[in-house]
């Protein structure tokens, strides 16, 4: 197998991994005078994956684990402290500006906050072409009818190219960053935390867009969230941060199905279930999440882990696994097994089964798009659907 090749497999792409990052660091520096030290934050410290061709790729993790510090290192908008990434076989690290500004056109970032990412000076038709006059691609003409057509590509009108930015909600501000990150006609599209500022409803509205964009145009995704039920239905595969580290890599539907790590199983847990009267059993993590600049020994999760042994405190775990599935912990084949998003009445209710019925009732309406009130399946008294 190819170098390459191999590198892809062992964390978790394939063959036809378009990006690789391999072994990731950014530390900064804080404080330090005359006579103190400065602190060293690891922000990120040794993170490697590939992403294929054509899938959409997940980083989640909870604020502070290095999600989005990843995504800029990719874009080379901060410099890596150690490290690689390549874009197609082609170091990005060792690039030159001139270098750098010719590949940034296959790859564009999408910005998590749609009021401050935009130039509030510039017009719609100037920020969407911006891009456009940057890499010298066509005349003045062809540059705004290539704008008014990508305004429309994201459900904007073509009078809203001479509008200022002030002048838009906060769902059509996205879509006008969206249509900056396609102008340049990219391969690889960064989303750093695209819908967290968004209402709820907006937040379908832009997840849809995206998909849809990606089917049109042929894109490479890398998504980047929080909140793990948002990339649940959007996202081919996830990796899962701790504190700089990178704890699981997983296919979505295997992830949500059984994770594997400990940290992955409280980041599930607290997805809320949409029917009334059925909640989720919580995995509470107990402690704080501790500090970068001073990172626990061992396994960085063994502070706030339920199932930590003295292995634990000691030894980093690596990250290993089979079948595309990879998890950093020293147990988690011996772990007790949990499907995630277990539905429970209250504790020791006689209701618990009826409860948990429910639930897979609708589960499987959803499923094959019964209506409610629509016959299907019955359920044993265990709460289980009969074939």
């Amino acid at each position: 197998m190819h170098p390459r090749s191999a590198r892809a497999a062992r964390h978790g792409g394939g063959v036809s991994a378009i990006l690789e990052a391999e072994g990731l660091k950014k530390h900064f520096r804080s404080g330090g005078g005359l006579f103190e030290k400065p602190t060293v934050i690891r922000a990120v410290d040794g993170v490697s994956f590939a992403v294929e061709k054509g899938e959409t790729l997940a980083i989640v993790g909870e604020s502070g684990c290095g999600k989005s510090t990843v995504g800029r290192m990719l874009m080379r908008l901060i410099e890596p402290t150690a490290g690689s990434v390549s874009f197609e076989g082609q170091d990005l690290v060792g690039l030159d500006a001139a270098g750098l500004r010719r590949l940034r056109g296959e790859m564009q970032m999408v910005f998590q906050d749609p009021f401050s990412s935009l130039n509030p000076r510039m017009t719609v038709a100037d920020i969407v072409g911006e891009p456009l006059w940057l890499h010298g691609e066509g005349s003045t003409k062809a540059r705004r009818e290539k704008t008014l057509d990508l305004l429309q590509t994201v459900g904007l009108r073509p009078d809203h190219a001479d509008r200022y930015p002030h002048e838009f909600s906060g769902g059509q501000r996205q879509r006008i960053g969206i249509a900056r990150a396609l102008a340049s006609s990219p391969r690889l599209v960064i989303g750093d935390e695209p819908v967290s500022a968004l209402d709820v409803s907006i937040q379908a509205q832009v997840i849809n867009l995206l998909e849809d964009l990606k089917e049109r145009f042929a894109l490479t995704l890398i998504i980047i969230a929080h909140d793990l039920a948002v990339i649940r239905h959007m996202s081919d595969r996830v990796i899962v941060m701790y504190l700089g580290k990178i704890v699981e890599v997983a296919p979505t539907a295997s992830l949500y199905a059984e994770p594997l790590h400990p940290y992955t199983r409280a980041l599930l847990s607290a997805i809320p279930l949409p029917i009334p009267g059925v909640r989720a059993e919580r995995r509470l993590l107990e402690g704080d999440i501790p500090s970068p600049a001073n990172p626990p020994s061992g396994c960085r999760f063994h502070t706030r882990c339920p199932f930590a042994q003295e292995r634990c405190r000691v030894e980093e775990p690596l990250l290993r696994g089979s079948e595309g599935r990879l998890a950093a912990c020293h147990f988690y084949e011996t772990l007790p097994p949990e499907t995630a998003g277990r539905a429970l009445g209250p504790a020791d209710s006689p209701a618990k089964a009826r409860r948990l019925a429910l639930y897979k009732d609708h589960r499987r309406r959803q499923e094959i798009g019964a209506r409610p009130d629509a016959p299907i399946e019955t359920t044993t008294p265990r709460g289980e659907l009969t074939p």
